[in-house]
């Protein structure tokens, strides 16, 4: 090839004897031709340049920051199907009057960057971007008589609050290619009399490279006449003249749970278990504790309770159990059992009184123009907007 006119600009479209022939300055999205240099101007907006289909070894590939504004709006670099510097992902020049050229190697390590501009080196960097969590924690199991409590509760999406009372919290930036572990922490057991302790649920939790690890605590195990479990929320438990003592919240996460109301002689009503929104209730002298309330949050697209604490259970026929709220579990009637389970992908506590405690859930909300679409562990994904949504009932990954 060699040197034509458009009849404004004169272009060099094509190699001529191994030296790269510039192109126009280029303003959106475009498909590179091996042999060519271009001068890419992200002014406006940043946009995606793809490299050539089907390369040989030795084509190359010239980008440069025409107006020196890289470092502000990224120049993205699709391998189309090959790698790049070793890896299948996208990666980005974001540095100012950055450039670049890139060689096909071979099919192992793709294209590499083998000579830049900036002072002799270059930047390919992963391609970054945001995304909001939800991540609750299991629900504390529903002891002999006090509701349990709700698992942790952390959350960064717009301004809906964190768990015991927190503002929301920074979203995490994923990188691509990075895989990000996701676990779900299960319910606690709940235990009916005259074993006094529901146990305490399992932490759920988001980790992978380049982020801090975000936990939620599992929700503390109600109890009877003995110290109830602490947790993300706390459990409930019988009064103090018993011997019981609620347990307490994670700072950001949850609430204390309450006690309830014994007659020495007669009967024991049980307190209701913290929720992530309040601490749990305390019991009048018929009717068990209801469940700390627990927050909605809007992740998903629409207003959603979770984290609610589990009641606590009455001791018929002087009481009854409470009301569990959130995805809390109702407290029992029939004397320190019947409670009712925590909701599951709740992390809601167990009603006192042999309830289970709620499994957990994690979501995470991206852009869509982002989103890998690499997952395992099947979550449910949707979408809002231009945001893509996933809804992880179990454990599993997300890959940026």
């Amino acid at each position: 090839m060699g040197v034509v006119s458009d009849g404004t600009t004169v272009i060099d479209n094509g190699a001529v004897n191994g030296v790269l022939s510039w192109q126009s300055v280029q303003t959106t999205g475009f498909t590179a031709v091996a042999g060519r240099a271009y001068p890419c101007n992200t002014t406006s907006a940043g946009f995606t340049v793809t490299l050539p289909a089907t390369p040989s070894a030795g084509d190359q590939v010239q980008l440069v920051d025409y107006a020196g504004t890289f470092d502000s709006n990224a120049l993205t670099i699709n391998p189309n199907g090959e790698d790049l510097e070793g890896g299948a992902s996208n990666l980005q020049l974001k540095g100012e009057r950055e450039g670049v050229i890139l060689t096909y190697i071979d099919s192992t390590q793709g294209w590499i960057a083998t000579s830049g501009i900036n002072e002799g080196t270059d930047a390919l960097e992963p391609v970054s971007y945001s995304a909001d969590f939800l991540v609750i924690a299991g629900g504390g199991g529903g002891g002999s008589f006090g509701g349990g409590g709700a698992g942790g509760y952390r959350n960064s999406f717009s301004t809906e609050s964190s768990g015991g009372g927190g503002s929301s919290e920074s979203n995490l930036t994923f990188l691509s290619g990075t895989v990000y572990t996701v676990t779900v922490g299960g319910g606690g057991a709940g235990s009916a009399a005259p074993s006094p302790f529901g146990s305490t649920g399992t932490n759920s939790s988001i980790s992978g490279t380049g982020i801090s690890t975000i936990t939620s605590n599992g929700g503390g195990g109600g109890s009877g006449t003995n110290t109830a479990g602490s947790g993300g929320s706390g459990g409930g438990s019988a009064d103090a003249g018993r011997g019981g003592v609620a347990g307490s919240g994670t700072a950001n996460q949850g609430f204390a749970g309450n006690t309830g109301y014994s007659d020495e002689v007669i009967y024991t009503v049980g307190g209701g278990g913290g929720g992530a929104g309040a601490i749990g209730f305390a019991s009048s002298t018929t009717v068990g504790g209801n469940g700390g309330t627990g927050l909605s949050s809007s992740i998903t697209g629409s207003s959603v309770g979770r984290a609610g604490g589990g009641a606590g259970t009455g001791d018929v026929p002087h009481a009854v159990g409470g009301t569990g709220t959130s995805g809390g579990g109702n407290g029992g009637t029939t004397g320190g059992t019947g409670g009712a389970a925590g909701t599951v992908n709740t992390g809601g506590g167990g009603g006192g009184g042999s309830g289970a405690g709620g499994k957990g859930v994690v979501i995470l909300r991206m852009p869509t123009a982002s989103y890998s679409g690499t997952t395992t562990g099947s979550p449910t994904v949707g979408t809002d907007g231009t945001d893509t949504i996933l809804t992880f009932n179990d454990s599993g990954s997300y890959t940026g």
